[in-house]
């Protein structure tokens, strides 16, 4: 009886570790980009296109508050 319910522990923690080994290959293997690489100096941050977004879209806010309030 006790056997039976060792067997049936492992079991469970064997699935365990192989579901989480298979997800951890499966986000390491995602990670990875096909293809040529772009070396970084090259190439523009994010946060700098978001701060030349927002800043445009500030400006265009203040342009459109302007001509609503001239009208």
């Amino acid at each position: 009886m006790a056997l039976t319910s060792v067997w049936s522990v492992m079991r469970v923690v064997i699935l365990f570790v192989s579901a989480v080994g298979l997800l951890s290959v499966r986000l390491v293997g995602a990670g990875q980009d096909s293809g040529s690489v772009i070396p970084a100096e090259s190439r523009p941050c994010v946060d700098c296109h978001a701060f030349e977004f927002m800043q445009r879209a500030l400006q265009d806010l203040k342009k459109t508050a302007y001509n609503l309030d001239t009208r």
